[in-house]
């Protein structure tokens, strides 16, 4: 008897790569998906954590808490100001108020070598909001970047 060595023909071979191709080309946009709109939550949340701390800087400055500047709408001059602190004006230690723990970065900003504080747009108060514009204190902020997320809305928009 003879014994013949058993292997995989070409056929086989080229039916298996054509059918995890074509899987591969599923599952691909699934992907991309996935990560685009982990990256828009990451965005929505650093949206809010911002805003919510420049609304507190303004509450604070409307309670007497931090010394309003001659002609200041109440709000930061910067973003780093957010994280750096101000001195509490009611407290007789000085001690400093903080209104964000870290300042957290566009995720569509894709220089990571950029101060968080320069990923973003900024808005002065002065400023109509479809001409956003910088200035001397820090109303609103936004994304700089040119893509439109799943909603059909740009992200300089959000």
């Amino acid at each position: 008897m003879k014994h013949r060595a058993r292997g995989f023909t070409l056929i086989e071979l080229v039916v298996t790569v054509a059918i995890v191709a074509i899987l591969a080309s599923v599952a691909v946009p699934l992907v991309e998906l996935s990560v685009q709109r982990a990256r828009e939550h990451e965005l929505r949340t650093a949206l809010r954590q911002i805003r919510g701390a420049l609304d507190a800087h303004k509450r604070a400055t409307d309670e007497g808490r931090v010394l309003a500047r001659t002609g200041g709408s109440g709000y930061p001059r910067t973003l780093n100001e957010l994280v750096d602190g101000v001195s509490d004006a009611k407290s007789p230690t000085s001690a400093r108020i903080y209104f964000l723990r870290r300042l957290p970065r566009d995720p569509f900003n894709a220089d990571r070598h950029l101060d968080p504080a320069e990923t973003w747009g900024l808005r002065t108060y002065s400023s109509p909001p479809d001409a956003p514009a910088e200035g001397d204190d820090v109303y609103d902020v936004y994304s700089r970047s040119g893509r439109t997320g799943l909603n059909g809305e740009p992200y300089r928009q959000w």
